[in-house]
């Protein structure tokens, strides 16, 4: 059996933002006890992480890391259609993931007690983003 659902996601720039819950909550639509459920953010400049979710330093330090790695305004590229955080934001997002596999166990994702799964806006500007979730099992 395969479960489809969708995650929506309105930035408002630069960040984590936690979607657990609702990954949780389609896998629990699902009616699937278990199985794995596949996550793909249908961007470029934007990903996916699972991470620690107990302290919010985690994210903070990752960001700063990012824009170290990576700063705006960085003269190696030339791609800026979108403003000087363009070609950043799709390196960011080449580094990092644009799908997870998660399993599923008894109806629910089998994360670890400080996991959390995580879209990560790269860019500076609020965005709509949409993540695609396919649960498949029994």
């Amino acid at each position: 059996m395969v479960h489809r659902g969708t995650i929506e996601v309105a930035t408002r720039g630069a960040g984590f933002y936690e979607v657990t819950a609702e990954l949780a909550r389609i896998v629990r639509a699902s009616g699937i006890a278990d199985g794995i459920a596949v996550v793909f953010c249908r961007h470029t400049s934007a990903s996916l992480l699972i991470q620690e979710n107990a302290d919010p330093s985690v994210q903070r330090d990752f960001l700063a890391f990012f824009e170290r790695l990576v700063p705006a305004g960085d003269p190696l590229f030339v791609h800026d259609s979108e403003g000087d955080d363009d070609m950043p934001a799709h390196v960011k997002t080449a580094l990092t993931h644009t799908s997870e596999v998660i399993p599923v166990g008894d109806g629910a994702p089998l994360l670890g007690t400080w996991q959390g799964l995580y879209l990560v806006e790269h860019r500076r500007a609020p965005h709509r983003r949409r993540i695609e979730v396919r649960v498949l099992g029994e």
